[in-house]
This record gives C-alpha cells, sequence and structure tokens, in this order.
C-alpha cells in the first residue's frame, strides 16, 4: 500500500512516521539476508549418514552451527516485538501528540477524535502485523533445519511465539494497550516504558501458566529403565510409583540418608540406604508427565483467544476514554 492511495488522516500518520517503516521494512531484510544466506550455505555441505538411516549435519559445517545460533537470536528478538510495537503506539504515537498539543490540529481538519485515533490504530496495526508475518516466514525458512535442536524445540520459548498465530495476537493486545496507555500517562517516555512493562508482565504470566490449559498425559514404567515421553513431549513432571499406584516423594528417602550419622558422601552407602527405602515402601515404577506435540494448536488458540479478549477491552477502553476527554 503506498502513500498516494491513503487519504485524511492514515496519509499524514504515514507521512509522519515514513521513518519507522523504513526500519520495519529494513528490520526484515536484515533478517532474511543473514537466515536465508546461512540456509543457503548449510545447502553446500551435504549431511553425513549415521545408524538407521539417519543424516547429521558434518563436522566441518559451521552454517549449521552459525544457523541455529541464528535462529536462537531470531526467536528471541520476535518476542520482543510485541513490547516494541506497544511502547511506539504508547509514546511516538499517542502520548506525544497529546505532550505537544498536536493533536489539536489533526482535530481542526475535520476529523472527529475517534476517526484520528482509528487511523494512527489501524496504520501502527498494519504495519505491525506485516513485519510480524514478514519476520515469521523468515524464521520458517531456518526452523525446518533446526528444529529440535538446543533451545528450538516446539515447546521453547520463542520457537513456540514465532512458529505460531500468538505472536500476532500479542502484538494486537500490545497495539490495544499501547493507545490505552498512551491517552492515560501522556508522556512520551513514561508511556513506553509502562507499555513495555504491561505486556512484558502479560507475556510471563501466560507463559508461566500457557502449559496448564491442557490436562498433561501420563506414561508408565518399570523404575529400572530409562522412561521418554513420545511424540517428541514436551515432560513436565517426573516421579516414582508404588506397586499400588499412588505417586512416591523420593525425598522421603533422601531424608533418611541425611539423617543418617556417619554418612559424609553418598558413596559411604547413601545410594544402599536409598534403595532399601524404596523397597520398603514398595516403589517398583516410575511415570513421565508430558504434553505430546499434538498439545501445540490447541495451546496456541487458547492462549491467543485471551489475548484478543485483552486487546478488544483495551481497545473498546482506549475509544471510550477518548470519547469522554474530547466528546
Amino acid at each position: 500500500m503506498s502513500t498516494p492511495t491513503l487519504k485524511g488522516p492514515y496519509w499524514v500518520t504515514v507521512r509522519q512516521y515514513r521513518r519507522t517503516l523504513w526500519l520495519a521494512g529494513a528490520l526484515v531484510l536484515a533478517a532474511l539476508a543473514v537466515i536465508g544466506g546461512l540456509r543457503i550455505w548449510d545447502l553446500q555441505t551435504p549431511d553425513v549418514p549415521v545408524e538407521d538411516g539417519y543424516l547429521l549435519p558434518a563436522e566441518d559445517n559451521k552454517a549449521v552451527r552459525l544457523l541455529i545460533f541464528g535462529m536462537e537470536q531470531l526467536s528471541l528478538g520476535m518476542i520482543l516485538l510485541p513490547l516494541l510495537a506497544g511502547a511506539f503506539v504508547a509514546g511516538p504515537l499517542v502520548a506525544r501528540e497529546f505532550e505537544s498539543g498536536t493533536y489539536k490540529l489533526s482535530l481542526t481538519q475535520s476529523v472527529s477524535p475517534a476517526a484520528w485515533l482509528r487511523a494512527k490504530l489501524l496504520t501502527a496495526t498494519a504495519v505491525a502485523l506485516a513485519t510480524t508475518l514478514a519476520l515469521m516466514a523468515v524464521f520458517r525458512i531456518g526452523w525446518g533445519r533446526t528444529s529440535g535442536t538446543w533451545n528450538l524445540n516446539w515447546s521453547d520459548r520463542g520457537p513456540y511465539e514465532a512458529s505460531g498465530v500468538v505472536l500476532l495476537a500479542y502484538v494486537l493486545a500490545a497495539v490495544a494497550v499501547g493507545a490505552l496507555v498512551g491517552q492515560l500517562v501522556r508522556r512520551t517516555l513514561v508511556a513506553m516504558a509502562v507499555t513495555g512493562l504491561v505486556m512484558g508482565v502479560v507475556a510471563l504470566v501466560l507463559g508461566a501458566f500457557r502449559w496448564s490449559f491442557l490436562t498433561v498425559r501420563t506414561i508408565t514404567g518399570p523404575r529400572d529403565t530409562t522412561l521418554w515421553a513420545p511424540d517428541d513431549g514436551l515432560v513436565m513432571n517426573t516421579g516414582l510409583l508404588t506397586t499400588s499406584g499412588t505417586r512416591f516423594d523420593e525425598s522421603v528417602c533422601w531424608d533418611e540418608v541425611n539423617k543418617t550419622p556417619g554418612l559424609d558422601a553418598i558413596e559411604d552407602g547413601g545410594m544402599k540406604i536409598v534403595e532399601n527405602c524404596l523397597v520398603r515402601h514398595g516403589v517398583n515404577a516410575q511415570y513421565v508427565d508430558y504434553h505430546p506435540a499434538s498439545h501445540f494448536w490447541p495451546t496456541q488458540l487458547i492462549e491467543t483467544g485471551i489475548l484478543l479478549a485483552l486487546a478488544a477491552l483495551a481497545a473498546y477502553a482506549a475509544f471510550r476514554l477518548l470519547r469522554a476527554r474530547h466528546p
């Protein structure tokens, strides 16, 4: 969408913040150059076959290691996109207009307060969503090659947001919250800080509780075997089971070790005490609570719904506040 096709407050907003638009475009192009270039370099070195027909990157393939590092940084950077979008809307887009009084000029141009704010928010939303979608596409270029490596699993903070739809909902919520905070605070830097803090808290809270939205699955097995979560699952809890099927707290046995006089280390007989304790309590199995990879999209949709509700409430409050102050 070019500026000549825009009219009224939309054209003014784009014209006023055209440097920010160029910066967003440059950010996407830089990410594409780095991730795309590393992916092309990686393709120049064939993988090495190992047992059972699996292929692994060759030891001299420096590109794949750099690609993994680049993907880690990109995914972490994408988490900050909502905070940046919200801070920009709250500060330069809204609060600065009230702080400097320039909003009065816009309202004298036959533009209602609601139309003035709507133009700013729709423009900011379009740019923020377009930038986010473009970076998500860049992330996909390297995701197929690096997924499953350290810090790049489907459930990790960063890849979880960058490979689903929830990041778009975070951006929408940040724009709405920024519009509300910008009107409430009316000080550019303070509004930016408050919006960043609010969205940071929202991200931390939802990140802490997102794996509580759905019920975990549980697998069990003999105590002396290694038990893995199937389907690339996210392990939430592990422990021991007694013959009756109840979960047993292993710290009970370690407390016995700590209370036994004369033991300076586990090698002094601590492990034998633990083993006798487990046998005495009838512990013969273990369990693993996990989320399978199939829980990815349901969790994404639940979290997205929460964020869209937050965005709707914040946007409604922002326009109500504007109407109350500028009828």
